[in-house]
């Protein structure tokens, strides 16, 4: 591949990879679980148990991969990597560039219900002067970017190069952002890599402080803000052993995410359990349930859960210099350099905190939901939508 080029790319899951997913599933060896146990130690295996019947029996992979085909995309190489890019042009001359970002466990698959009404607002009750062109590539390690060409693509800095470089290629001299857990560090450094280019920067999936922070004090606090820093309190003692794991031990872990696929979904539905709408009993209550199968289905044809571990392991292992260079007076040059306006979207299920997030009340939109969790696109594309459009239209 020439290292500058974009080739249309078509997803095809070869027959005998989906064979394989099913004998797999036909084979599995299920644990014991003690009596009168639930989601407190983690996936029931009666739930489980019938998501793998569903997964098995009743999910369509050809289906969705048609679904995923009808949206254009590229593939091209950055420092050495493939990179998997949905992009999608609107048919509005006003159109901006939009870049967005996903983060873990996920791919661009997760903004699939979002890219229609951003692209083309009057199909689905809009306004064309709200359009954007969506820009929607897949982290390295992730998805369809894989495998991994080298270690360091934990490193978000670079990969922010890497969409700096790829918005280039693409054509774009100006574009906005929005962007997810994972993807929020991106943005954040994409602002200092290239942030005279970027109108704006929309956030979601941010938290109210690193997993590995103390705890968060709640005096002061008004009564929302003092959940949030209770549930992340909460999170902290005991919602991150997959993020220790990850960020220790990820080749341990690796071999059961490379050789099974009920331990790979498991892993994932965990996190879609606890970090989605707290109304919602289920996963499937809170996300479309083919939808959710579609991003574990192709992270499990890709061998993603393995080199996302690997890329979390290396993310960790970088984030400390960042902090002792913010502490040593470098975070400084950094912060001022953040020049784009920043908004942000927090969800019902979010531990988001403003006081924390934006103590110097720099932050030009702010929003609250009481519905809607860590993956808005998924489960309440509606309301992400709307609020993307609110920031970015003044900014235009």
């Amino acid at each position: 591949m020439n290292t500058n080029s974009l080739h249309p790319y078509r997803i095809h899951i070869d027959q005998t990879e989906l064979d394989d997913l099913r004998d797999r599933l036909a084979l599995t060896r299920w644990p014991d679980q003690p009596a009168g146990t639930g989601w407190e130690r983690g996936v029931p295996v009666d739930y489980l148990r019938r998501l793998v019947d569903y997964w098995a029996d009743g999910f369509d992979w050809r289906r969705q991969e048609s679904q995923l085909n009808e949206l254009p995309q590229l593939m091209t190489q950055v420092d050495g990597q493939d990179i998997h890019v949905v992009h999608v042009r609107s048919p509005h001359p006003e159109a901006v560039p939009l870049l967005m970002t996903h983060g873990w466990p996920s791919s661009s698959v997760e903004f699939q219900k979002v890219i229609g009404p951003l692209t083309d607002p009057p199909a689905f009750g809009g306004d064309a002067r709200d359009a954007f062109h969506i820009v929607a590539p897949t982290l390295p390690g992730y998805g369809l970017s894989t495998p991994m060409a080298d270690p360091g693509w934990g490193n978000l800095f670079r990969v922010a190069q890497a969409w700096s470089e790829l918005m280039s290629r693409l054509g774009y001299e100006r574009y906005a952002l929005q962007s997810t857990d994972v993807g929020s560090g991106v943005a954040g450094l994409l602002a200092m890599v290239d942030g005279e280019r970027i109108v704006g920067s929309h956030l979601t999936g941010t938290t109210a402080g690193m997993p590995f922070a103390p705890p968060l004090e709640t005096e002061g606090l008004d009564a929302a803000d003092a959940e949030r820093a209770r549930l992340f309190n909460a999170q902290r003692e005991d919602g991150y052993g997959y993020l220790h794991q990850q960020a220790t031990r990820p080749q341990t872990l690796a071999y059961a995410l490379a050789d099974s696929p009920v331990a790979h979904l498991a892993w994932i539905v965990e996190k879609f359990h606890e970090w989605t709408d707290p109304a919602a009993a289920l996963p499937g209550d809170a996300v479309d349930l083919d939808h959710l199968l579609t991003s574990v289905t192709l992270g499990w044809f890709t061998r993603a859960g393995a080199s996302s571990a690997h890329s979390t392991y290396e993310g960790m292992q970088v984030w400390p210099q960042m902090v002792a260079a913010a502490a040593a007076g470098d975070g400084e040059s950094w912060e001022a350099s953040a020049g784009p306006p920043v908004g942000y979207a927090v969800f019902a299920a979010d531990t988001t905190i403003r006081s924390l997030a934006d103590p110097a009340g720099q932050v030009s939109h702010w929003s609250t939901f009481d519905r809607g969790g860590h993956f808005p696109a998924m489960e309440v594309p509606d309301l992400l939508v709307e609020d993307v459009r609110d920031f970015l239209r003044p900014l235009r």
